[in-house]
């Protein structure tokens, strides 16, 4: 099994090359989505967070409001942390379960946004930067989702510098290209840790 962990900063496309990975054949553990099953309703996850957050954080339907919460922790770093101390944990035990549950010989993707600023590049075999300009990143955030310059701003300077997650980066792909050109940059890079995989495995014995 060759682990990978996979990152970039907020819009940098870093979902879109997650896909294109699972396309060409890539086991995918994204830590989004299961950041979002662990603070589901019902969970121990959700409780934990209104204790520190207080109800206000939920929606009509005693779901967690996401963008309300969103907009308390990129606001404030100490909240950040606080959230990320209660939810990092549940999001690498259930990874783990899922990194248990592949076949030996797989390729790994754990998309980890937050891979930098958690310090977890030693955990996988090699690591994956999702690189863009920070122009790039927010024409993004305003076109494709909608946020304001400012907001997307904030969300930009909670996470990691460019060059601290280009500083962990085994590969670097650049995303500030066209989604064609994207597509041949993937899959060399997938022709490459297939390389690695087969090489990482043991020779069968005589």
């Amino acid at each position: 099994m060759l682990k990978v962990g996979l990152t970039g900063g907020i819009g940098a496309g870093k979902s879109e090359v997650s896909r294109l990975l699972v396309e060409c054949g890539a086991v995918l553990i994204d830590a989004d989505r299961i950041a979002r099953e662990v603070v589901a309703p019902g969970t121990p996850g959700l409780a934990s967070v209104v204790e520190a957050f207080g109800e206000e954080i939920l929606a009509e339907d005693g779901s967690l409001d996401r963008p309300r919460l969103g907009a308390i922790v990129f606001a404030d770093a100490q909240k950040l942390a606080t959230l990320n101390a209660i939810v990092h944990p549940l999001v690498g035990a259930r990874s783990r379960e899922l990194e248990e549950a592949a076949a030996e010989d797989a390729v790994v993707v754990h998309d980890v946004p937050l891979l930098t600023e958690t310090g977890l590049a030693p955990l996988y075999d090699l690591v994956i930067v999702v690189d863009a300009a920070p122009e790039t990143q927010l024409d993004r955030l305003a076109r494709l989702r909608g946020m304001t310059e400012e907001d997307a701003r904030a969300r930009m300077a909670a996470q990691a510098t460019r060059e601290r997650r280009r500083e962990i980066a085994d590969i670097v792909i650049d995303n500030d290209v066209p989604l064609r050109e994207l597509e041949q940059r993937v899959t060399d890079v997938w022709a490459e840790l297939v390389r690695r995989s087969r090489a990482s495995r043991p020779s069968p014995t005589e």
